[in-house]
This record gives structure tokens, sequence and C-alpha cells, in this order.
């Protein structure tokens, strides 16, 4: 198996929270030069300062005070509209200007290693690099960071997007910033938090963790979270990448992980809910959009049906985005990998979760979701699958349907034959006379072809509900 190599030398730099110490006002790190700040919202605006300390903050001709209370403060601003660049001025005991500052939209891009590969190391990111100054697109980066408990600030600052600084950023998050700021021509924001080979219960509070996941990791262990001091311990990396961004105005949050999770994938729906749930809760702005990548196809190709662990955590991942509000998942089965679980073509990720984007978060008319199972009926021997979202009609893209399989009531699974009828697909095999059931790229490494007609791929999915192979891991 080829890798990238990136999430090991990345990993070697995570490093264990410190304390920050107060002195006269300060500004929490998020509010540096060159920051983006959330338009539309009621805008908090936050940092450190002596206890007792009067602060006082002017911006966009608005000027609101607070006192500093046990080393911190915070003051609200009314919404802004997009714009800049402005200078924010703070006033304690002593004086802060912030210069180009500019208000747009701010976005959240986090996840496991597929998220973390650079733009540098993504296909086209040569000459994306090479076009990359924009100053309407500003990269903050969070270090990779394990705390045991929650921390407040991270030390970086926000930077303007050019080549130098775009080339060691998410590729995945640079191609969906750009295109966002191409389409709601507005000033973009983007927050980098994620670390390679990591668990969604890393990137979730302890205080709504499962207690069945606390005893996973504190069997034999002392008392969590006191020993937490790896990446995929419970809540690290929420207490040491995550806690340290809120409650810093966003407008939503983009994900790719679960490839760490495939062996627990039967209750990876309820988990993800759960993380994305406590980063609504925590962030207290409302249900923001949260939109996320379903794992690329990867391993060996398979020629007969199997079951699959990677199966179940993109069925996993579909279930997610039906049932979570303000949601949607990027469905990338075409560009996929066998021999790299890092495929590099990071643009049509980016591109696709920006086209959720505009969707979700912006309610523009746009086409951002492939075929969708709906229902199954039996007619004549065959299955007939129905969809949603099958937009202008559906396509088999490249030649004849494949990556059907069908099964009857002996849950024997074969390959079927699939065509397109209307918008449904008619599969059917002579070796299944009676069918109940179907599955589509239900493989590590799935070769499907179903599209609609907007040009946006099929998600895997399943029409049966029977045990699950990772079922036994989720006890």
């Amino acid at each position: 198996m080829k890798s990238s190599g990136f999430a090991v030398a990345l990993a070697a730099a995570v490093c264990v929270a410190s304390t920050p110490l107060w002195a006269d006002v300060a500004m929490h790190s998020l509010f540096t030069e060159n920051a983006v700040l959330q338009r539309g919202i009621s805008l908090p605006v936050y940092g450190t300062a002596a206890e007792g300390e009067k602060v006082t903050v002017q911006f966009c001709g608005q000027t609101a005070s607070t006192v500093a209370a046990q080393g911190k403060w915070m003051v609200r601003l009314k919404s802004v509209k997009a714009g800049g660049p402005f200078d924010m001025v703070v006033t304690g005991n002593n004086k802060i200007t912030i210069k180009n500052l500019l208000v747009g939209d701010v976005w959240v891009c986090s996840g496991q290693s597929n998220m973390q590969l650079w733009l540098s190391q993504s296909d086209g990111g040569k000459e994306a690099i090479a076009t990359s100054t924009n100053p309407m697109i500003r990269l903050y980066t969070v270090p990779s960071t394990i705390s045991a408990t929650p921390i407040d600030d991270v030390k970086q600052s926000w930077q303007l997007c050019n080549p130098d600084t775009v080339q060691y950023f998410t590729g995945v998050g640079y191609f969906f910033g750009r295109a966002m700021q191409r389409d709601e021509k507005v000033p973009i924001g983007l927050i980098h938090s994620s670390l390679g080979g990591t668990r969604v219960e890393a990137w979730t509070s302890p205080l709504v963790l499962d207690p069945k996941d606390k005893a996973q990791w504190t069997k034999d262990r002392p008392i969590w979270p006191e020993w937490a001091q790896k990446p995929n311990d419970p809540s690290v990396l929420y207490n040491g990448m995550i806690t340290p961004l809120i409650p810093y105005g966003i407008k939503g949050a983009i994900w790719y992980q679960g490839e760490s999770n495939a062996g627990y994938a039967a209750i990876y729906e309820q988990r993800f809910i759960t993380m994305i749930n406590n980063w609504r809760k925590d962030w207290a702005q409302g249900d923001f959009p949260f939109l996320f990548v379903q794992i690329a196809p990867f391993s060996t190709i398979v020629k007969q049906p199997q079951e699959s662990e990677w199966a179940e955590l993109r069925e996993a991942q579909r279930l997610t985005a039906l049932h979570c509000p303000k949601t949607a998942m990027a469905v990338i089965t075409d560009i996929g990998d066998p021999d790299n679980i890092h495929p590099v073509w990071k643009q049509p990720v980016g591109e696709r979760l920006a086209l959720a984007a505009r969707a979700i978060a912006y309610k523009r008319k746009v086409a951002y979701r492939g075929p969708e199972y709906k229902e199954i009926k039996i007619k004549d021997g065959a299955a007939i699958v129905s969809f949603n979202f099958a937009g202008k009609g559906l396509v088999a893209k490249g030649g004849p349907l494949t990556g059907w399989t069908i099964a009857g009531a002996d849950k024997k699974w074969h390959n079927a034959e699939a065509v397109i009828v209307g918008k449904s697909v008619k599969v059917s095999s002579a070796d299944v006379p009676a069918p109940v059931a179907v599955r589509y790229g239900w493989a590590y490494c799935p070769i499907v072809n179903l599209w609609n007609a907007d040009g946006l791929p099929a998600s895997p999915f399943r029409t049966d509900d029977w045990t699950l192979v990772t079922a036994a891991n989720s006890k």
C-alpha cells in the first residue's frame, strides 16, 4: 500500500497543551491581523485580561464594553455585513489595534488524513499554488495538539492566501474555499484543524461520549482522563483542537474522516451524529451546516460479492446525511485509488463540498446530491430500485451499470445485471429467482458508475437490514 507519509510526519509534531498565562488585555489568537470575522451573526469578540479590568472593543462603528472575570472577557457585537478591510481597536489598561480584518464566512475544516493532505501533495496542486494569491481568502492552521482537558487557545495567526502559505494547507479545504469565494464573492476564512489516523471519539467532548466509549479506553488503565496522552484517546482532539476555536463565529464545518472508525461502522452513525450535535451545542450558533465526505474506494478490487467494513462505514455516513439536519455528504466513488488510502484528487472533493454548501448554507438552487436510494419493489423475479435526486435522469457513466449484487431469503449475494428504467434501476440475476435485497457498491474498493445527468455519482447503499460484520465490535 502506498502512503504519502505526511500523516506520520505531522503526527510526530503532536504536542501536549500548556496552560496560558494572563496579563493585561490580550486577544484570543483567532483575532489577529488578516482574520476573517463571521458576517450576519451576533459576533463574539474575546480574549484575556487582568481580573476586573474594563475592556472596550470598537469595530465597524460599534462600541461594546465588559469587565474581565477569572482572567477572561467577551463582548458581542451586532451583525456586520461582509466587507473590509477594517481595523479593530481593543482598549483595557493597554490598547491593541488589529488591522486588515475582513468580514465574510468562516469554515472549519476538520477530520483525519485526507483532510490533512496538503495542497502541494494534491493532483493539480502545483498549478493551484501558483495562482493562489487572493486577499479575499485567509488561512488559519491549528497545531496538532492533544489534551486530557479542554484548553482555551492556541498560539497561531491568520495568514493571507498565497503560494507560500497555501502549499502546506489542506488541499480539500483550499479547493472548497476557492470555490466558495468564487461563487459567493465574499471573504472566506478557513480554519484547518485535522489530524491523520484519528477516530471520531477523539473529536467528541467527554460530556457526551457514551459510557461504553469511556469504558473501552479506561480498562486496565488509571482513571480517564488523567492518562489521555495519545491522539486517539477519547476527547483529546476535541479538547486540544476544537475547544480553542469555540465560540469564534463560523458559517459551518467541512469534515473528511471515517477510515479509522471502519471497524466500528455499525455504531458510527450514532457516534458521528453525537459529535456533530456536540459541536453545534457548544458553539451555540444553532444547527450550522456540517458537510462531510464519504470515504473513497481503497484496497484490492474484488469481483465477487463480499462483506466490507468500509462499505458499512459508507452506509453509516449515508444514513447520517439522511437523519441529521443541515448536513450533506459528498460522494467520491469515482476518485478513489486502490493502492493509496490518500487519493490525490482533492479538487473535485472540495468542489462537491462547495456545491453542498451553496445549497445548505446559502439556499442556492444548485444540484448537489447524486441519486440516493429511495425504495425497492420486487416484480417478476427482479428488484426495481427507485431513487431520490435522480435530477434530469439516471446515467450509466462509461458503459453498462456495474457494482450491483442481489440476494434471496438465504442471504447469499450474487453479482447482478442492472439496467436503468426511467428513474429506477432494474436488478436481476438468474441465480436469484426470488430476490429480496439489493446492494450497490458494497466493497472496499467498489467499481460503480450510476450517476445523475447533473454530473453527480450515486452513493453506495443496501436495501437489507441484515446484521453487519462490524456489529460484533460495536457491543
